[in-house]
């Protein structure tokens, strides 16, 4: 996989116009550059440079200690070793291809693209300081968002891999869990279903899974407590599995029912529906070139015609190496999401569908799907929840 993103990023580059793409790197076990899976696939001791450039050349500059280690990798063309200073070798690999532009790892919105710390920079100034290169800096963002969203055939596959054990898992707790159930016990027989396959959880295992019982508004990133499943009321859960290094992230919502219940009441059928619709609409939207803040829009539009209240977040995120993937947003035209809901939708890219609404005394209602952008529109990658789960 890391060989194959390498070569990717130099289709990139010519594509973008950029000509060299330098990533820095240093005591990754303290703290790494995200890209550092994507094009190196290890870590690093003293300071690093891995430059790529659009002619196909691809340079690692590591401590001396670090260089049979990546001769043994065999995946950067030429490997430099340094003991005192990388300043010599950087200067010279720079001459020898004379950059007119040289893109860094920052980003104003996208965290997943804002792995070179300001000290690093610094350090790369200093280093370059006098030279036609200092100043001829430019944003990686648009590269790493094409590396991490533009997915391929075998990314997809460990992806659904990952949302099937998943769904699998989720069907455990339709045929487990009883009224009366806490939160806790619900995610405890989730992780249990996770660890006896030998899989890492997507996210922070505090709340992976989340379970969200009854009729409170408590924020989606937030773990299980004892609160009780009790009858009348929905659970949903928010869970996800890393597979091969890539991960799933669904939502799924149920119904415990009363006593005498076959089914569960018109408002809660109302309030799921108004979801699984939202849904519909928004994946009727995808496509490459369409811009997330206009599919945000259908499907929180579709929500408030039908008397709800907007949903307090995104409409989905990328899903890939990491849960929350960087790159382009489904999302409204909030600050805190920056220029990412404005980002056209590309081929191969993966995304979540996750809208919620809340209904005062059941809970809250969602669901979260996974598609991938196609060429021509959009596919699902998870089986989507059309009926809500009910529990007797």
């Amino acid at each position: 996989m890391v060989r194959e993103k390498l070569l990717q990023s130099i289709e990139i580059l010519n594509e973008l116009d950029v000509d060299c793409w330098m990533t820095l790197d240093q005591e990754s076990g303290v703290l790494s550059d995200p890209v550092m899976d994507f094009i190196v696939g290890t870590g690093v001791t003293w300071l690093s440079f891995f430059l790529v450039f659009s002619n196909g050349e691809t340079h690692a500059i590591v401590g001396n200690l670090d260089k049979e280690k990546f001769q043994r990798l065999d995946l950067f063309r030429h490997i430099h070793a340094y003991r005192d200073s990388p300043r010599e070798i950087l200067r010279r690999i720079l001459d020898e291809n004379k950059p007119a532009s040289i893109a860094l790892n920052y980003s104003l919105d996208s965290a997943a693209a804002d792995g070179l710390t300001h000290g690093k920079f610094l350090k790369l100034e200093q280093l370059l300081s006098g030279t036609p290169y200092s100043g001829k800096w430019v944003s990686a963002e648009a590269i790493i968002a094409a590396l991490r969203g533009r997915k391929s055939a075998e990314e997809i596959r460990r992806i659904r891999k990952a949302i099937d054990i998943t769904l699998e898992i989720y069907d455990q707790v339709t045929r487990q869990v009883r009224p009366g159930w806490t939160e806790r016990q619900v995610a405890n027989l989730i992780t249990r279903a996770r660890l006896e396959r030998g899989l890492e959880p997507a996210w922070d295992e505090e709340h992976c899974p989340s379970v969200f019982a009854g009729p409170q508004e408590t924020g989606a990133h937030s773990g299980p407590t004892d609160r009780l499943l009790e009858r009348g009321q929905v659970f949903n859960t928010d869970f996800g599995v890393r597979v091969d290094g890539y991960c799933s992230d669904l939502q799924r919502t149920w119904y415990i029912l009363e006593e005498k219940e076959t089914e569960a009441p018109a408002i809660v059928k109302h309030g799921f529906e108004t979801i699984v619709g939202s849904i519909n609409a928004a994946f009727e939207c995808i496509k490459p070139g369409a811009r997330g803040v206009d599919i945000d829009t259908v499907a929180r539009e579709y929500i408030t015609s039908r008397g709800y209240g907007e949903y307090p977040h995104a409409l989905g995120h990328q899903v890939g190496r990491d849960a929350h993937d960087g790159g382009a947003l489904l999302a409204p035209a909030w600050e805190r999401y920056g220029d990412l809901p404005f980002a056209a939708l590309e081929a191969g890219q993966v995304f979540t569908i996750e809208p919620r609404l809340y209904l005062k005394d059941h809970g809250v209602v969602t669901i979260e799907e996974m598609i991938q952008v196609t060429a021509d529109g959009a596919r699902w990658l998870s089986n989507p929840q059309t009926r809500l789960f009910l529990i007797s």
